[in-house]
């Protein structure tokens, strides 16, 4: 006898004791709503670290009593207490009633390792809202959901981004199209066709006859043009500058390759000019034709026929693609696709926030 009573003192202790270790709580948002809102009940289960919890689930539109649905359950929340090992385990249960009257709410049924626990039980009144039946016209159904107005400061972002991520994209394209595309770079240079010296002094000289300068009453400008035609002439046919020179250092390198002859009529025509331009020298009659007639004798004289070879009108440049070229190409593919990814990565988001 003596133990049977030990051991069902040990059995009573030893269930005392596992039920204390376990607490079961329910709480509810308000005791009392208006028909269609919604209240929320919160269940928390307190126990030792490894144990099994299970709470109870319902069905969405599922009745917990006759008159109140549930309309949402939640994932349970665990929160560990006295450096992990106690737990509590919470869950949301969100309900809603159409008709209105006291309802008395059982208490929530929870397993722990198989055992039964039980939270109090709750209630909840619920109301119906006061309706104007002398006025019928001022009832009206349920309104439709309203769509946000547009605000375009909260769509401006998005779209410059858009506008960013097409121009990358055209942009990489290009890139990967040049780099791939492993062509020659050509460059065509146009040249101007180079006319011989004397035909080119001979079409100055052409252009003093029409214009008729030697008939004015100032020699300046005539002798001024004539001269500057024969030293161009002589600079080009001859190899040195004549256009910087004086007119004894031109006859002085003239005579190392011309006759005296040829000098004579053309060291008259200079020392003629020197006069006009600097001593305000005033020409006889007909000597403005004379020296031109000179000029023109002492160009044919010295010109020199170059054979009739065609020109080329144009160069044609190839330059080969460096490595360095290549290079700078393939980094601007990677930066330009680190950007691209980057930049639609933040239009989704953008997005997305827009949306919510």
């Amino acid at each position: 006898m003596k133990r049977l009573y030990y051991l069902f003192i040990l059995f009573v202790v030893g269930v005392l004791t596992t039920r204390s270790q376990v607490t079961v709580d329910a709480t509810i948002d308000s005791t009392q709503i208006f028909i269609g809102q919604r209240v929320g009940i919160t269940l928390e289960v307190s126990a030792d670290k490894g144990k099994t919890v299970e709470m109870p689930q319902f069905d969405s539109l599922q009745q917990i009593v006759p008159g109140v649905e549930v309309m949402h359950v939640s994932d349970a929340d665990t929160q560990w207490l006295n450096d992990g090992q106690r737990m509590v385990l919470s869950r949301r249960y969100i309900l809603t009633s159409f008709d209105s009257a006291l309802y008395y709410l059982p208490p929530m049924q929870v397993k722990v390792d198989g055992k039964d626990f039980a939270s109090k039980s709750l209630a909840l009144k619920v109301y119906s809202l006061d309706i104007d039946t002398l006025h019928a016209d001022s009832i009206f159904g349920m309104k439709p959901a309203m769509s946000p107005p547009f605000v375009w400061e909260d769509w401006s972002t998005p779209l410059w981004i858009s506008v960013v991520i097409l121009v990358l994209t055209a942009l990489l394209l290009y890139i990967i199209i040049r780099l791939k595309d492993n062509k020659p770079i050509i460059r065509r240079i146009k040249l101007k066709p180079k006319m011989a010296p004397h035909k080119a002094a001979m079409l100055k000289i052409e252009h003093i006859k029409e214009e008729k300068i030697w008939q004015k009453e100032d020699s300046k400008e005539y002798y001024t043009e004539l001269t500057d035609t024969l030293r161009q002439y002589i600079n080009e046919r001859y190899g040195f500058n004549a256009m910087e020179m004086t007119t004894p250092e031109i006859i002085e390198h003239l005579q190392k390759v011309n006759d005296e002859e040829a000098l004579h009529e053309l060291r008259e025509l200079f020392q003629t000019a020197d006069l006009v331009k600097f001593a305000k020298y005033s020409t006889l009659l007909g000597e403005n034709d004379r020296n031109l007639v000179s000029a023109i004798e002492y160009i044919n004289a010295t010109k020199k026929e170059e054979p009739a070879t065609p020109q080329p009108t144009e160069i044609v440049v190839v330059e080969k693609r460096s490595q360095n070229t290549k290079k700078i190409l393939t980094a601007s593919v990677i930066v330009a696709s680190i950007a691209l990814l980057g930049v639609t990565a933040y239009l989704i988001y953008r997005i997305i926030m827009l949306n919510l």
